[in-house]
């Protein structure tokens, strides 16, 4: 085999109220460097992954394992040494697991010459995963929204929003399995077509360019974000300070802890500033959409 190089963007998940099925694409990156071994061996060059798998209980080999149970093959991959730069934070709502499934697929159709298409890519991830939003997006790059069951996964690609966001990453981790406990087992059949009608005009809205109606609807939310900041209550925190500073839409990245704030391209820079000097204990971060998705080369 040849090296190669796959390049998966993180993602942002949710932006508010399409809780599940909306995801948006960012230039944060998960770079693995593939080469032939005598067995597989994962090697982090990134900081703050000291206690990820190395072995054969790594996510993206696991992702692969599964890819090759999907597709029925009987094949045996080569073993491969893998040493991976992440700019994704861990458990911090930027999609690093999802990246890593995604690679994962990546590594399977490059060694065995599959040709999967993008459709197929995020079918297989988002079955690994249980939901499309963060898979897709780095599947796809761009704003995605998608609805996934056992029977199939339908994404619709929705461009590249003309947008800046500041991502506020605080010093402590969150992991998704703690934020999706906080969440109701369900809804009012009043509360759900309220919820669902917010999330309908955030699609909208985006697709327009509307931002500043998306920044309304992102406060809106009744799926996850009244639940959640009672473990992250900050947010609230962040949304008013927001208001006031005239940046238009702020929502947690997926279940958090990170708050993703949304502005228009020519006040990104000052935005940061500002968040920055107001919430000195976060990092935060100027992000723009990815325009592509994962990549082979």
């Amino acid at each position: 085999m040849s090296k190669f190089v796959i390049k998966v963007p993180g993602s942002t998940a949710n932006l508010g109220p399409g809780f599940d099925s909306i995801g948006l694409a960012v230039n944060l990156y998960l770079t693995v460097d593939v080469s032939p071994s005598e067995k597989w061996e994962f090697h982090y060059r990134t900081r703050g992954f000291e206690d990820i798998p190395t072995n054969e209980d790594n996510l993206m080999y696991q992702a692969a394992q599964f890819t090759l149970e999907y597709l029925q093959l009987n094949e045996t991959l080569p073993p491969c040494k893998l040493v991976v730069d992440c700019e994704l934070p861990l458990a911090s709502g930027l999609g690093s697991s999802a990246a890593a499934i995604v690679a994962g697929i990546e590594l399977v159709d490059q060694l065995l010459d599959l040709s999967l298409s993008r459709e197929e890519k995020a079918r297989i991830a988002s079955l690994y995963e249980g939901h499309p939003d963060n898979v897709t997006a780095s599947v796809y790059g761009g704003l995605v929204v998608a609805t996934h069951n056992e029977e199939d996964t339908i994404v619709i690609p929705s461009g590249i929003p003309d947008i800046d966001m500041i991502i506020m990453t605080p010093k402590q981790e969150l992991l998704t399995s703690e934020s999706r406990e906080v969440l109701p087992s369900e809804l009012s059949f009043k509360d759900s077509i309220k919820a669902s009608s917010i999330a309908n005009v955030l699609v909208a809205s985006l697709l327009q360019g509307d931002i500043e109606t998306a920044g309304k609807m992102m406060k809106k939310d009744l799926f996850h974000q009244p639940y959640r900041q009672r473990i992250i209550p900050d947010l609230p925190v962040i949304t008013a300070f927001g208001a006031k500073n005239g940046i238009e839409g702020i929502a947690l990245s997926g279940a958090g802890p990170s708050v993703m704030c949304y502005t228009r391209t020519s006040k990104g820079e000052a935005a940061l500033a500002r968040l920055q000097a107001e919430f000195p204990t976060y990092e935060c971060r100027l992000i723009k959409p990815a325009k592509q998705g994962s990549t082979i080369s």
